[in-house]
């Protein structure tokens, strides 16, 4: 399955969702596939994600948050996945697995043998593992929850970099967050 796949499916289901999305090619990719105020690009904040996501989803309960991490960014910092599982927030933590570090050169990550069985022993409250996009979104019915989706390392050249400035996406993200 390709990035892009993933995208489509996750924001279909989740239109209103805040999307914050891990730095590299994640944020360069779904910046590509579908800017909109709703996204919250972290440029240059690996393994921050979900950490910021539990942030905004404390902040606005009622809005569903939808966290797009790398396996890399997510060995980077697996203890954000403890506050994650912590707090019971509506909290999606979505993570793109291409077994690379598809921005600095596509080096191997360290496999991750069993991301599911981590996320609920650090508390979330639904978690599975996915291969292809058609997941049932709706079954998932329990926060915060965990997809581990099995994604194809990029063999196409990455799109344009994010062209806000961290200024513009923190200004463009707070007016979407105030619409209710």
């Amino acid at each position: 399955m390709r990035y892009e796949d993933m995208f489509r499916s996750v924001l279909t289901a989740f239109p209103t969702a805040a999307v914050i999305s891990t730095c590299g090619h994640i944020s360069r990719d779904l910046f590509n596939f579908g800017d909109r105020e709703g996204n919250f690009y972290l440029v240059g904040s690996m393994g921050m994600a979900a950490p910021v996501g539990v942030g905004v989803a404390l902040a606005d309960p009622g809005r569903p948050v939808v966290v797009l991490d790398g396996d890399g960014s997510l060995a980077m910092n697996t203890g954000g996945m403890l506050s994650v599982g912590a707090t019971g927030a509506r909290l999606l933590h979505v993570v793109l697995d291409n077994g690379v570090h598809g921005s600095t050169g596509g080096q191997r990550t360290v496999p991750f043998e069993d991301p599911v069985s981590a996320a609920l022993a650090f508390g979330y409250r639904r978690a599975l593992s996915v291969q292809t996009p058609d997941v049932d979104w709706a079954s998932i019915d329990a926060f915060p929850a965990f997809v581990h989706a099995k994604v194809r390392p990029r063999s196409e050249p990455v799109g344009r970099r994010v062209a806000h400035t961290p200024h513009e996406l923190r200004e463009r993200f707070t007016r979407f967050l105030a619409v209710k």
